[in-house]
């Protein structure tokens, strides 16, 4: 509790173009090994990069959502280092004239707002991968990653938690979600943060010595890296050990970091600006003209939901976090009259089924959601035959209308046989009645519950209740 900690992050985003930074080879990911690069991505001598303008147009996109200023000029520089994926023992990036400078993001935590800097947004290329042979102890360099056009979104070390990281990574991956401009898929590496952090005692104004803790892929890898690098420099400290700068990597599975190499600074990258391309020059027409283009964000499209739809505002937060759950809301409450029930069944069914599945895409269609509240809403339907439809169709994506039909599963609202059932009930458990006269209300919920198991979750609840108690009542 003496410490305060001090986070800045350098998150990489890959841009969803069908082709590379620097030349025509594709960005898809996967594929054999070695087989989506060329003479420019592999270094080979005398090839010559050309700038995908496109990689620029989504930049600036990201730089506009981000609030940051535009640059209309700046280049590209070699950053020099030596690594056994990085064909070239240079990657081309921006050092001193970035694309996008200048910008913030608010983030919300615990009900507080707070506005995190961001010092800059640059383009670059990515390096290839290196796939380790955990039992011949080597390894084989895949050039396929290499050259594919990266966004390194860099903050100022305005977070003071793991939380407040988190939630920043979430915004961003948000906002680059709904621009269209990256996947954001992390488990494949589109979306990558390295986090440097520091602390010292509260009170004080000087950073301390810091470290980088180099691609985290996920948000969970990023909380418990944070939160292991902060017991650790604390208690290093307190032993009177120093600081070191250096470059670390975290190991999830064990749940440790550990040191890598000393950390560069700079200088030691030798930086000069790239001979092989030309500046890049931006006119205020092409910047106005991204600006226009720019779809509804989260944040608006948040506000939307609570004033168009009287959505709570923490429904509003979490639906549209994520792009494809925010899109399927807008479709489902096109034909649907009961906007908090959709929100309902994406908070609740969908995102625990997509998270145990562990998939990124919705498996039916908002028309398809609407449909199944409307069988509820229309009391075609009981809660508990809702439940088996919807999870029907998130295994097939099926029509619930059909789901329904195919299966006999329409609600039981016809009086006659509901009377039967009840009688039949009433009949079997003459306990439960006694209990009720007695004046314990749980006995109605359990005459109900057995009325619902003999009808095998066809009938009407509503009618089931009002028929029970007319009975018990005379």
């Amino acid at each position: 509790m003496d410490y305060e900690v001090v986070i800045g992050l350098e998150v990489h985003a890959e841009l969803s173009t069908k082709t590379k930074i620097y030349c025509s080879c594709s960005t898809e990911f996967g594929g054999e090994p070695n087989t989506h690069c060329c003479p420019v991505c592999t270094g080979m001598p005398g090839a010559l990069p050309v700038l995908n303008k496109k990689v620029v147009e989504y930049a600036v996109k990201a730089g506009l959502a981000m609030n940051c200023e535009i640059a209309k000029d700046s280049k590209q520089d070699r950053k020099n280092y030596f690594y056994p994926d990085l064909p070239k023992a240079y990657q081309i990036s921006q050092f001193d004239l970035p694309l996008c400078y200048k910008g913030h993001l608010d983030i919300n935590v615990d009900g507080i707002e707070k506005t995190i800097g961001i010092t800059r947004i640059h383009i670059e290329e990515d390096a290839g991968k290196l796939n380790h042979d955990e039992y011949g102890g080597e390894a084989l360099v895949d050039l396929n990653r290499a050259c594919v056009p990266l966004i390194e979104i860099v903050s100022e070390p305005d977070m003071r938690s793991a939380q407040e990281a988190k939630a920043y990574v979430e915004k961003i991956k948000s906002i680059l979600e709904y621009l269209e401009v990256s996947d954001c898929k992390m488990q494949e590496g589109s979306l990558r943060a390295d986090v440097n952090l520091s602390i010292r005692k509260k009170g004080e104004t000087k950073f301390g010595t810091r470290t980088e803790t180099k691609n985290l892929n996920s948000f969970k890898a990023i909380v418990r890296s944070i939160e292991f690098e902060i017991d650790r420099q604390i208690k290093a400290v307190e032993k009177g050990e120093e600081i070191v700068q250096e470059t670390r990597r975290w190991d999830d599975d064990r749940g440790i970091g550990y040191a890598m190499r000393g950390k560069e600074d700079a200088h030691d990258y030798r930086y000069f600006p790239e001979p092989d391309l030309s500046l890049i020059k931006l006119t205020d027409e092409y910047i106005n003209n991204l600006r226009n283009s720019l779809p509804e964000l989260p944040e608006s499209r948040k506000q939307r939901y609570i004033k168009d739809f009287e959505l709570p505002e923490y429904d509003a937060n979490i639906i549209t976090a994520s792009k494809k759950l925010a899109d399927l809301f807008d479709e489902a409450v096109k034909t649907s009259k009961n906007p908090k029930s959709i929100s309902n069944w994406i908070m609740g069914d969908l995102t625990r089924m997509m998270s145990e599945n562990n998939v990124e895409d919705v498996p039916f269609t908002g028309t398809d959601l609407a449909k199944l509240v409307g069988l509820i809403d229309n009391g075609k339907i009981s809660s508990a035959i809702a439940k088996k439809v919807f999870e029907d169709m998130f295994a097939n994506g099926k029509d619930p209308e059909k789901i329904v039909e195919e299966k006999g599963m329409l609600q039981i609202s016809d009086e006659g046989a509901i009377k039967e059932i009840v009688m039949k009930v009433l009949e079997n458990n003459p306990q439960s009645i006694a209990d009720f006269k007695a004046g314990k209300d749980k006995a109605l919920g359990f005459l109900v519950g057995q009325a619902m198991k003999e009808s095998k979750g066809k009938a009407n609840p509503q009618m089931l209740n009002k028929m029970f108690l007319d009975e018990l009542n005379k």
